[in-house]
């Protein structure tokens, strides 16, 4: 079995592929920068959806950030913002899902969302239309590289919607395994073969596929 991952494997994130027998490539899709920006002294709730998006505010964290109130999407996420002593409030599994749980139980609060050039638009569209105030901040940019593979593969590891847009510009996508939901959506743009992870991390989607594939192969 051959699987391609449009994001660059960790050591022991390669092993789960190895010790199944698998062949694979890795590359990153995506090229993310961080911003210089101005973040305020004092936020009583931040909201973050993405471990790039940590990194990004926890690179020039303000001097109040410890007294701030985290609302997070994804157990990867939230665990860099608890690493730095800081207090996580909730944990969601996607953008949506925040937003609802959001609008149920802090109606009359205000929230900065750090994100990316290319957020999603589920979770703020949601908080303006419950009129909760939301204040985006973007502290990171990502740009698709794309790239063609005069090769094949049996599978395909999708984290993000837009790299499966960067990778679908350049190639065919054979069974797209994504790490949520939000990802599968926009495989099934492409392709009409989408595995979902049980989980929304990459050790998981790793392992989704290596079962799916495995037991395939056997039919």
């Amino acid at each position: 079995m051959r699987v391609l991952s449009t994001k660059k494997l960790l050591q022991n994130q390669r092993e789960l592929l190895l010790n199944a027998e698998f062949s694979f490539l890795d590359y990153d899709a995506l090229r993310v920068t961080y911003l210089d920006v101005e973040i305020p002294e004092t936020t009583t709730n931040c909201i973050i959806t993405s471990q790039n998006g940590a990194r990004a505010f926890l690179a020039q964290m303000p001097i109040g950030a410890a007294k701030t109130s985290y609302y997070c999407v994804g157990k990867k996420t939230a665990g860099l913002i608890s690493e730095n002593g800081l207090n996580v409030a909730h944990i969601a599994q996607n953008g949506a899902e925040l937003a609802h749980f959001i609008i149920k139980n802090h109606q009359n609060e205000a929230f900065s969302y750090f994100c990316g050039n290319n957020r999603r638009d589920e979770l703020p569209s949601l908080l303006k239309e419950a009129h909760i105030q939301c204040n985006e901040i973007i502290v990171y940019e990502t740009h698709e590289q794309i790239q063609a593979f005069n090769q094949s593969f049996d599978g395909v590891l999708f984290f993000s919607p837009l790299g499966v847009s960067a990778f679908a510009k350049a190639n065919p996508i054979p069974t797209a395994f994504c790490i949520g939901e939000t990802t599968a959506k926009e495989a099934r743009k492409h392709t009409n073969k989408v595995v979902v992870s049980n989980a929304t991390t990459i050790e998981s989607t790793i392992a989704k596929a290596v079962k799916y594939l495995k037991t395939n192969s056997l039919k």
